[in-house]
């Protein structure tokens, strides 16, 4: 932003490009400046709980109830901000190319949205989407039963050996920690083998009476455009039991946001404008900054602050910078509409 008043305060800018991201007419080009809108990208773990085959016999056997129909349980885990630009229906400009200005070409973004003159602007990345870390391979407790437990009968008499198995591997533990071992480990590093494939075994087998917990997180992104009379917003509805939902879904707590206009830089409030009887004219913005808070139940959940078109003004920059002995080559930040940069060199 500071190196915009240097530029726009040594020149002035123009009027008009492409609703067709930069097709070129007789006439000239037409270009509309943006709106700022901003995606909001939110993370929800889902974890999915399973019952085990021999549930109903876990309080028998470990004083702990296991659970009988399958849970699933939602939680946020992070949420996060990026900005891009929007066509401003209201701000669409003709941009004339005669004998009389030096303008080359254009470009624009596909929307419509200008991001440079007489050059090109590099391509904008699109935000990486979410990948999630791999899990490990599921255990399966039928890896870790004795043939003993796999023929038995019925699920009374399997519960009981499954059971005993457990408390013998627990009772192996307590061994090796107590040095009473018939087997002792020569050194730390068998030591740490047998504790993990120890624990292996007993947390597949607990399986069988406490169920499987699963562990997914998947990425929604909202986008939407922000405004100056803006109160607050419900943007979505989130709920434990049935994860993210649509703002009018009332099954769901709502998450609001709360907007706040920051107003301009005051340094660049200086900015020279060009006269507003010229025929030449380009229309780029002076960015105002806005913050936006994200709540729900009177908590704060994120905050984010970002410069904004809509809550900025549009400035214009005067034909000379395209003269017939001076021509300029600007490129734009198509999220917001600003500056970036701007080179002027003589024509031979």
């Amino acid at each position: 932003m500071k190196n915009i008043k240097s530029i726009i305060a040594a020149i002035l800018l123009l009027t008009c490009m492409s609703a067709n991201a930069g097709e070129k007419k007789t006439e000239g080009f037409e270009y509309f400046l943006p709106k700022t809108a901003v995606r909001m990208s939110v993370l929800v773990e889902k974890t999915t709980t399973k019952p085990g085959k021999l549930a109903e016999f876990s309080e028998l056997y470990f004083q702990k109830k296991g659970i009988t129909t399958q849970q699933d349980n939602y939680r946020i885990v992070g949420v996060s901000f990026t900005t891009t630009g929007v066509p401003d229906q209201d701000l669409r400009f003709f941009l004339p190319v005669d004998k009389k200005h030096s303008i080359l070409s254009i470009d624009c973004d596909p929307n419509g949205v200008l991001r440079a003159i007489n050059t090109r602007a590099k391509r904008v990345e699109e935000p990486a989407p979410f990948t999630p870390s791999a899990k490990p391979a599921p255990l399966n407790p039928n890896d870790y039963m004795s043939q003993d437990i796999l023929s038995a009968g019925n699920l009374p008499k399997m519960a009981q050996l499954v059971a005993q198995e457990i408390y013998d591997i627990r009772d192996s533990r307590n061994q090796l920690s107590r040095g009473e071992a018939d087997f002792m480990p020569k050194d730390g590093e068998q030591l740490r083998i047998m504790y993990a494939q120890l624990n292996k075994q007993e947390a597949a087998l607990m399986q069988l009476f406490q169920g499987t917990t699963v562990t997914d997180t998947t990425e929604t992104v909202l986008t939407f455009v922000p405004e100056k009379a803006q109160k607050d917003q419900v943007v979505f509805r989130f709920s434990r039991k049935f994860g993210l939902l649509t703002a009018d879904d009332f099954s769901g707590e709502p998450y609001r946001i709360k907007v706040d206009d920051l107003g301009l830089d005051e340094e660049e409030l200086d900015v020279v404008e060009s006269a507003k009887k010229e025929d030449f004219q380009l229309g780029v913005i002076l960015p105002g900054k806005m913050r936006m808070t994200l709540s729900a139940a009177g908590k704060k959940i994120a905050q984010y602050e970002a410069w904004a078109a809509q809550f900025g003004e549009v400035k214009m920059l005067s034909g000379m910078l395209f003269g017939k002995k001076l021509t300029s080559k600007i490129l734009l930040d198509s999220a917001t509409g600003s500056v970036m940069s701007l080179e002027t060199e003589p024509l031979e």
